[in-house]
């Protein structure tokens, strides 16, 4: 193979070479389409917004019988069928502009034109032959890690429970990184918007164990409409307001940044109607001065050890939240 040239492509010039029929969809070694609506729709929102979206691969080659160039998709298929069937009208997207789903068909002109103009990043393989090819298709599927959870719940949503979980989890990324509540790898692999969403179904439901099953069926549940959305998002506002606007070591050298300790503030917090912030603050320091004290677990009083065993031992259980939430509430409140 001589070399891979990267250009643009923008989204008008796909719709043209599918319709002239210039754009192999279906080389022999790719996948089927597999993608479902919700992912075809988190793309074009992803397009909507202008935010980078991987390099398309195509091998350029030539049809002698029929004159006319071929342009084979080695890798991005899924991303080109989605592009052309929302032109299609195929299913709908969330516009960011009102944050309701919507068909190709019922954008304004200017939208439509804005939309088709959206440069899709390329890149051209030149001169490369099918052992080229295979190669190459095998090397740009092979470095994927193995997806944890959450990884795995973010590749197969992408509506409205996602985009406010992810949405939620990014607006407070110096939060997490200057209180030290998730690590660069936590959040390279999507633990802050695990958090986050189980915090949400906790303002849902009320105060449940951690399920992963669970996060899965809200996820499901909520892809297309979510209709509180706007409700947890000022619950989580209020309560990130408090926390801001105390003593960071209250969080950074406690107890608190612990995540599953954190998880339990963030719930007691949330069900007080009133927060003295130098209430808080103290009430965060005397838990964790209790925690970490010198006098022996088994002789401290029995509310404490309750805590303390709450806090040590698995930490998700729906007993073990319920302890720290009564805990921390009298504390705080």
């Amino acid at each position: 193979m001589e070399r891979v040239d990267y250009q643009s492509l923008i989204i008008q010039d796909l719709i043209n070479l599918e319709k002239k029929n210039e754009l192999n969809l279906n080389p022999w070694y790719q996948r089927r389409s597999v993608w479902n609506d919700s992912q075809k729709s988190y793309l074009i929102n992803t397009l909507f917004e202008r935010k980078p979206i991987p390099a398309i691969y195509i091998r350029h080659s030539l049809d002698m019988e029929k004159g006319k160039s071929i342009k084979e998709v080695v890798d991005g298929q899924q991303r080109s069928r989605a592009i052309i069937g929302y032109c299609k009208n195929e299913f709908s997207a969330i516009f960011p502009e009102t944050q309701k789903r919507v068909k190709y068909e019922k954008l304004t002109s200017a939208q439509k034109q804005s939309f088709l103009l959206t440069p899709i990043p390329v890149g051209y393989l030149q001169g490369a032959d099918d052992a080229d090819v295979i190669d190459i298709f095998a090397r740009i599927n092979s470095v994927a890690k193995t997806l944890n959870a959450q990884e795995k719940r973010n590749a197969l949503y992408s509506g409205y429970f996602k985009q406010l979980s992810v949405k939620e989890s990014v607006k407070r990324l110096e939060f997490w990184r200057q209180y030290e509540i998730f690590s660069a790898n936590d959040i390279a692999r999507m633990a802050e918007v695990q958090f986050i969403s189980d915090v949400i179904v906790n303002f849902l439901d009320g105060l449940t164990n951690y399920n992963s099953s669970k996060l899965n069926k809200y996820y499901k549940k909520y892809d297309f409409e979510f209709d509180r959305a706007s409700e947890m998002s000022n619950r989580l506002e209020r309560v990130f307001n408090h926390l801001i606007n105390i003593e960071p070591s209250a969080i950074k050298e406690t107890i608190f940044k612990r995540p599953p300790l954190f998880f339990s503030l963030i719930i007691a917090l949330d069900s007080l109607k009133k927060v003295g912030l130098k209430r808080l603050e103290l009430g965060l320091f005397e838990i964790d001065e209790i925690f970490n004290s010198d006098i022996p677990v088994s002789e401290r009083d029995k509310e404490d050890i309750e805590f303390y065993n709450a806090s040590s031992s698995t930490t998700q259980g729906m007993t073990q939240r319920q302890t720290r939430n009564d805990y921390i509430k009298h504390f705080i409140s």
